[in-house]
């Protein structure tokens, strides 16, 4: 098989012929260096643009393979070249060098969060910084006196402040029998008939309301004062004689209660009903129902007789609604309130603790 070359520098003769001359074959400028320009150019295309990828490892240039050159028994002289052609180039077109590959933008997304957060957080510290500074400021800011001014005729206020009736170191104002009974008449319920104020007493002496043992008691927890009253019930059946006890404090006030008990059953004392007249000596000496409690340091009471003398059934609904009337409607309700709060209700005592007994007439020392 013949291979032919067109390229006069790849084209050559191993063995000429004898008497050929080899000076035709060498004539011309020796052929340049490198691959030989092709017969058919490279046509110019169009750049297409893309992205290009970073530049990883260099591809090394691969190198041309030449053909094996293989000998022929009889050369074909190549064609002269036709006349006006000019000679080929000794250099071959170099091919077109490739553009740079552009550098891809560092993405700024990151960053951007990075500055938005960082900004985020300087902000809350210094927001925490003057919200501490503001709360130290305000601890050592004292508060403004504001200091009350009168205007000239004006009169102060005398509202009564409230008073703590537990002690009479908090609560040093002396009973009286205006305070406990002002009129003749006494009403305790709008519509319901009134009690008739029969006869009043105020007396530093405790043992006046009292006999035997439970005077005694009394004088001995502190008593001081006793204020009470003898009234006409609206049934006109009823006697009875009610008021204070005025002890040093409540821890007194509750033994002498807790104690009452235990010596009326015992028949070692009583409470004094007060006669006011010739017409009220059953209060004074007949059987009676008594009832009891106790309110701060003060011990109220209430001694129930009927006006005829006779004695009392146990559970006789009029005598329970008298002690109930007097104890903790009138003394209890009404004058302690008063004297607690002022015309207020803020100073109530533990609850009070009501109790009734019987106590007969005829006892030692009556």
């Amino acid at each position: 098989m013949v291979y032919r070359y067109e390229s006069d520098e790849d084209a050559f003769v191993e063995y000429p012929e004898p008497g050929s001359d080899l000076s035709a074959l060498g004539a011309g400028p020796p052929p340049p260096a490198g691959p030989s320009p092709s017969r058919f150019p490279t046509p110019s295309l169009p750049r297409t643009t893309r992205m290009a990828l970073p530049a990883s490892e260099p591809v090394p240039a691969e190198t041309p393979v030449r053909s094996p050159v293989y000998a022929v028994a009889h050369p074909v002289e190549p064609p002269p070249p036709p006349a006006g052609a000019a000679p080929p180039s000794a250099h071959a077109p170099a091919p077109p060098e490739a553009e740079p590959a552009p550098v891809p933008r560092p993405r700024g997304g990151g960053r951007l969060w990075q500055v938005l957060v960082g900004g985020a957080a300087v902000l809350v510290l210094l927001a925490l910084c003057g919200l501490g500074a503001a709360a130290l400021l305000a601890d050592r800011t004292p508060d403004p006196q504001v200091t009350p001014s009168f205007q000239a005729g004006a009169n102060a206020s005398t509202e009564p402040e409230p008073e703590d009736l537990d002690s009479r170191d908090t609560d040093q104002t002396p009973l009286s029998a205006k305070e406990l009974f002002a009129g003749k008449e006494l009403t305790l319920t709008d519509g319901q008939p009134a009690y008739e104020v029969l006869k009043t007493q105020s007396s530093a002496s405790c043992a006046v309301a009292a006999t035997d043992e439970i005077a005694d008691l009394l004088v001995r927890l502190g008593c001081n004062q006793v204020v009470r009253a003898t009234l006409r019930a609206p049934d006109d059946t009823h006697l009875v004689t009610t008021g204070l006890f005025n002890l040093t404090d409540k821890a007194s006030a509750e033994r002498a209660r807790d104690r009452i008990r235990q010596l009326l059953d015992e028949r070692q004392g009583r409470f004094r009903g007060m006669e006011a007249d010739a017409n009220t000596e059953a209060i004074a000496n007949a059987p009676a129902r008594v009832g009891w409690q106790v309110r701060g340091h003060y011990l109220a009471y209430a001694v129930v007789a009927r006006t005829d003398g006779d004695a009392i059934k146990s559970g006789d609904p009029a005598v329970r609604e008298i002690l109930f009337d007097m104890i903790e409607l009138h003394l209890n309700r009404g004058v302690l309130e008063r004297r607690a709060a002022g015309g207020t209700a803020s100073q109530p005592t533990a609850g009070p603790s009501a109790t009734t007994g019987n106590q007969d007439s005829e006892l030692p020392g009556d």
